[in-house]
C-alpha cells in the first residue's frame, strides 16, 4: 500500500493567518492518520512579492503552532531547472504557444467580442496568440517582444484524451479542458508558473494526496492535464472548506487578515489558535 505523502506551500508574501494555519492542519492530520509523511515547500516564484523575512517568519508560526515536517524544504527558486525541462517537453509536443498579449489588450479583444467564458478568475484569454502562424511567433520573439508561453488547451485535450481526477470531498470528476482556458505556464523571464511548478514539485516530491482550498479545484482540471502531458504521476485530491471569519468572508493576506504573529502577540496559545481552526 503506497503511503500517503502530503505537503503544504505557502508563498512567503506576507505572514501567516488563520486559513494558512487551517490547511497546514489538515495537511498534517491527512498524513498522520494514514501513518504517512508531511513536507513543507516555499512557493517563491514570485520575486517581486516574496521575501526571504516572511519566509523565516512562517517556519516560526509553523513551529510555534506545533507542526513538525520532514526536512529538506522545498524551495521553488532553487529548483528552476526542473521547470524548464518541464517547459521543454510541452514546447516539444506543440502544447504551449508564446502569446504577446498585454492585459490592456486582451481586456479589448473580450469587449469587442461581446462576451467572453468565464474561469474562477474572470474572462478566459480569447486565444488571440493561438491563431498566429509558426512564422509571426517566431518574428515577434526574435524582435524581443515580452510574451508569456499559454497552454494550449485544445492541443493538450486531443494528447491526453478523457482524463478524470479524484477528490475525496467531491469523487471524481471528469476534466475539462476549456473550464480555465489557455492558461499561462511560464513567461518570458521566469520559466515556471504556479499551475506548472506545483505539478511538477509535487511529482518530485512523492506526494500522494494533494491538500489545500477548495477554491483551488478548478485549477485540478489544468494539473491534471499537465500530469498526464508530462508523465507525472497521478495523486489523490482532498479540496477543504475555507475558514472563515465571523462576516462569512474568507481569510486572506489582501483582506489583512488577522496573522498568527498578531495572536501570539496578543497572548494566545497555540491550542488556542487550534480550536480558532475548527470548522
Amino acid at each position: 500500500m503506497t503511503r500517503t505523502v502530503t505537503r503544504f506551500a505557502p508563498s512567503p508574501t506576507g505572514r501567516l493567518h488563520l486559513g494558512h494555519a487551517f490547511s497546514a492542519f489538515f495537511a498534517a492530520e491527512t498524513a498522520s492518520v494514514a501513518g504517512g509523511r508531511f513536507l513543507l515547500r516555499i512557493e517563491d516564484i514570485d520575486r517581486t512579492r516574496c521575501r526571504p523575512e516572511f519566509e523565516v517568519a512562517i517556519l516560526e508560526d509553523l513551529a510555534w503552532l506545533g507542526l513538525e515536517w520532514e526536512e529538506m524544504v522545498r524551495r521553488q527558486s532553487d529548483h528552476m531547472e526542473d521547470y524548464s525541462l518541464a517547459l521543454d517537453r510541452l514546447r516539444e509536443m506543440e502544447a504551449v504557444y508564446p502569446c504577446f498579449c498585454t492585459r490592456k489588450e486582451i481586456r479589448r479583444e473580450i469587449e469587442r467580442a461581446g462576451a467572453a467564458p468565464h474561469g474562477r478568475e474572470g474572462p478566459l484569454y480569447p486565444g488571440t496568440c493561438r491563431r498566429l502562424s509558426a512564422g509571426e511567433r517566431e518574428d515577434r520573439v526574435l524582435a524581443g517582444d515580452t510574451f508569456a508561453l499559454r497552454l494550449n488547451a485544445t492541443r493538450a485535450a486531443e494528447i491526453c484524451g478523457p482524463l478524470y481526477f479524484d477528490d475525496r470531498a467531491h469523487g471524481s470528476i471528469e476534466v475539462d479542458p476549456a473550464r480555465e482556458g489557455d492558461v499561462v505556464v511560464a513567461r518570458k523571464d521566469i520559466t515556471t508558473s504556479y499551475h506548472l511548478a506545483v505539478v511538477v514539485d509535487d511529482a518530485l516530491q512523492g506526494v500522494t494526496c494533494v491538500t489545500r482550498g477548495e477554491d483551488l479545484l478548478e485549477a485540478t482540471h489544468i494539473h491534471r492535464m499537465l500530469q498526464k502531458l508530462l508523465g507525472l504521476p497521478e495523486p489523490e485530491y482532498a479540496h477543504h472548506p475555507l475558514l472563515v471569519g465571523r462576516d462569512g468572508k474568507r481569510f486572506a493576506k489582501r483582506d489583512k487578515a488577522k496573522t498568527i504573529q498578531v495572536l501570539r502577540e496578543e497572548g494566545l496559545s497555540p491550542f488556542a489558535v487550534r480550536e480558532m481552526t475548527r470548522i
